[in-house]
């Protein structure tokens, strides 16, 4: 078959590598334009740019996809675009992680006769966690499962009709790194499978979203990164799990930003269910007890500004001769969930 292919990050270009290695042509890839990053803050390509360059795959890279838009730039690129989708000769169109929104004219091109739609790649069960950060989302509110969404699209954000889906567990010690990695090979798989059912069959089945149980994963956001020591330790072991690797989840001491990369509940050492939070309650081999709300969390690996990730014995205890006892701030303001 013949495809169209909207995406950005590495999760995209996963899906993207697997529907070139079944066999599929992609006519055209639509991503992100280059964005500044590292240290030396150079224009870099993303993964799925990449693997379009290097597989000779034409590549657009509107700023917007609205004919509509107010900047003259903007208008110019996304008519370059339509243009161009309304005159390839394509059979569906794949959408992953793109990042801009698809103009319901866009998505007609791609319902024209003759094919078969707009088919998205959609890392959560939905109708919960429509939205930016599904992933990271699911991790932070304790879910015990998520999955892939193969969703027939339409222009609501995630709401159209769903043709395949596949549960996957969230481990006790799951990261949005570990995570991202598993669903994103679960998503290649299924889009695999869609586009091998419509090319066998010239039809899938799709399935009308419930009404009830919908939820929306809002975009993570750089000021959630502080730790609210007064939440149950549950509750802050699933942020230090969901933020890593953005925005890193972060307590301070003397105000000193620690992030805290890796932790789990603790069994042991808790000072009762209840005490004074961000107290630090003593050390395992590697790790620090600290105190919540509720119950005490082990914290295993953070990094001060600047430096490499360590043990959270090893950071903390370079605090012990400046304050004691040793103690997180406690934000003024709760984040609870």
């Amino acid at each position: 078959m013949k495809i169209v292919f909207a995406g950005t990050p590495e999760f995209a270009a996963q899906a993207m590598r697997a529907i070139h290695d079944a066999g599929h042509e992609i006519v055209l890839a639509l991503t992100q334009p280059d964005r500044r990053a590292g240290r030396g803050m150079h224009l870099q390509a993303s993964p799925v740019k990449a693997f379009a360059l290097e597989h000779q795959i034409p590549v657009l890279q509107p700023l917007s996809l609205r004919r509509n838009s107010l900047d003259s730039q903007n208008k110019v690129e996304a008519q370059e675009a339509y243009q161009q989708l309304a005159t390839i000769n394509f059979d569906a169109m794949v959408v992953v992680a793109y990042g801009l929104i698809l103009p319901q004219e866009i998505l007609d091109i791609a319902q024209r006769p003759g094919r078969y739609g707009s088919f998205n790649i959609h890392a959560s069960l939905l109708p919960r966690w429509r939205g930016a950060a599904p992933i990271q989302r699911a991790i932070e509110a304790g879910d015990q499962q998520t999955g892939v969404c193969i969703m027939k699209m339409d222009a609501g954000l995630d709401t159209g009709d769903t043709v395949l889906i596949e549960v996957l567990e969230i481990t006790a010690d799951e990261t949005s790194v570990t995570l991202h990695d598993r669903l994103a090979v679960l998503g290649a798989k299924l889009i695999v499978q869609t586009l091998g059912t419509l090319e066998k069959e010239k039809t899938i089945e799709a399935t009308p979203q419930e009404s009830e149980g919908v939820t929306y994963a809002e975009k993570i956001l750089k000021s959630e990164a502080e730790i609210d020591w007064s939440l149950s330790a549950q509750q802050i072991d699933c942020r230090i799990r969901a933020f890593n690797p953005f925005p890193g989840a972060t307590g301070l001491v003397n105000d000193v930003p620690l992030k805290c990369w890796s932790s789990r509940l603790s069994a042991e050492n808790t000072g009762g269910q209840t005490g004074e939070p961000g107290k630090v309650l003593g050390f395992s081999e590697n790790g620090a007890y600290i105190q919540c709300g509720k119950g005490a969390i082990e914290i295993l690996e953070m990094q001060r500004p600047g430096g490499k990730k360590m043990s959270a014995k090893m950071c903390l205890q370079s605090f012990l001769d400046q304050e004691n006892p040793l103690r997180f701030q406690v934000p003024t303001q709760s984040k609870s969930i």
